[in-house]
Parts: structure tokens; C-alpha cells; sequence
């Protein structure tokens, strides 16, 4: 039998129990990092325990959600379980994502738990030079 000694822990996962499982109406967060890398965003979601084919993602107008459900582990019969403390049900995040970003190339990775989005930098986002031209009250100005 395993023995906890973390007040903290067993506290957390006493409002879990009462809080219950994240469903589809009400899920749970899922933890996320956020970051420009070059000419690309990159969102990467921690997913331990979920297969790819239980997560969804979708994106309309600029509003970016993934979902994602950990199912319950099978388990032979006559297995009694001792300590359950991995959270189980549905997680949910929502980005507002802006306009200078591509949503018509996101790319989606999953590996060891961890889902990454790269979603590209727009064109019209990126710094342009504007050339003036000479002549007929047009001059040539480089900035």
C-alpha cells in the first residue's frame, strides 16, 4: 500500500474529488506556454496521458480551442485500485488568436504529452520596406 505525507497534495486532490472530473460542458485547464520563435508563434499544451486521436482542435475567425479527453485506463478484472490521483475527463483552452497570425497553416505536433502548435507570422504582419518613387512629386525615401 502506498502511504502520502503531503498535506498540500492530498488537499488538491480532495478539491478535485469535489469538483469532479472536467466534462464537455465544463472542463478542466490544461497548462500551456506561449511563444514567438522567428517568424512562427508556438503554443505547446501539456497533455500527459491523452492519445492523440482524443484530442480536437479547431479554430474560428481568430479563436483557437483544443480539447482534450483522458479516458480511464483499462484495467484487468479484479484490479482494486489503491491511489488515483491523475486527474481524468475532458481539459479545454481558448486563445484569442490576433490577426497578424496565419490560422491557414497551423502546424500540429503531439509528442510524450506535449501538443505544439506553430502557427505561422501573416506576411502583412512582417516589417516592409516602402520605396518612394522619383520624379513628378514622388521622391525615394529608404526606412
Amino acid at each position: 500500500m502506498l502511504m502520502r505525507t503531503d498535506p498540500f497534495r492530498e488537499l488538491d486532490r480532495l478539491t478535485q474529488q469535489l469538483m469532479g472530473p472536467g466534462t464537455w460542458s465544463r472542463p478542466s485547464a490544461m497548462p500551456m506556454d506561449a511563444y514567438r520563435d522567428g517568424d512562427e508563434f508556438v503554443v505547446a499544451f501539456d497533455l500527459p496521458g491523452v492519445s492523440a486521436d482524443a484530442i480536437d482542435i479547431d479554430v474560428e475567425r481568430n479563436m483557437l480551442t483544443v480539447k482534450a479527453e483522458r479516458r480511464p485506463a483499462a484495467r484487468a478484472e479484479g484490479v482494486q485500485m489503491e491511489l488515483s490521483e491523475r486527474p481524468l475527463g475532458v481539459f479545454s483552452r481558448q486563445i484569442m488568436l490576433a490577426d497578424t497570425l496565419d490560422t491557414e497553416h497551423i502546424k500540429a505536433d503531439y509528442d510524450a504529452g506535449v501538443l505544439t502548435l506553430r502557427i505561422p507570422i501573416a506576411e502583412r504582419a512582417k516589417p516592409r520596406k516602402i520605396s518612394i518613387g522619383v520624379g513628378a512629386g514622388h521622391r525615394e525615401i529608404s526606412g
